[in-house]
């Protein structure tokens, strides 16, 4: 199936999406890597607040290259993404509704997926400068000193996803594979 949705997210908007599906995110999402999930991690951990609210949110696992003249950013590809696993479990649990990235996630992740009727998106790896098309803004608001791996608020429209892990924690990554071998 293919669907547009807008963000933030609207749980029913999660709940009727299956692996497989077709996605195109329009309005604000988020991006953070490593460093700023890091930094994230340590400011819960000492009773801080976050510089985003997660409720409902869109993290994008992503760090940009610089932008071409009169483009707001420039090739915006994929993380690999089970480098934020060790993060991602509190960020779910404290209402982040979707993460993007690329590449298969631990089973902690999942377990916060199902728990929190959650989402895992894949962005198509390698196609970072046909997705920045689908970048109307780029704005840092927290961290700026990370450079690349500030956190960013993006504008998207008709930003392409693909559903790999559903609320129920079915997993594309799983699936596929055998729904495609010989036997």
């Amino acid at each position: 199936m293919e669907y547009h949705i807008q963000t933030p997210l609207k749980q029913e908007d999660i709940e009727k999406l299956k692996i497989g599906d077709s996605v195109f995110l329009s309005g604000t999402i988020y991006t953070a890597r490593d460093a700023a999930h890091k930094r994230m991690k340590e400011a819960l951990d000492a009773g801080q607040n976050l510089p985003i609210d997660m409720k409902d949110n869109v993290i994008y696992y992503m760090g940009p290259s610089p932008a071409r003249e009169g483009r707001p950013i420039g090739s915006a590809g994929p993380t690999t993404a089970s480098r934020m696993d060790k993060y991602a479990p509190q960020l779910l649990d404290l209402g982040l509704s979707a993460t993007v990235g690329k590449g298969k996630r631990s089973e902690g992740v999942r377990e916060a997926v199902i728990r929190n009727k959650a989402i895992y998106f894949a962005a198509i790896g390698g196609a970072g400068a046909l997705l920045s098309k689908a970048i109307t803004d780029s704005e840092v608001v927290a961290y700026e000193d990370l450079g690349t791996e500030a956190i960013r608020k993006l504008t998207v429209k008709d930003f392409p996803v693909i559903v790999v892990m559903d609320h129920e924690g079915n997993n594309l990554y799983e699936t596929a594979p055998k729904e495609y071998c010989r036997e």
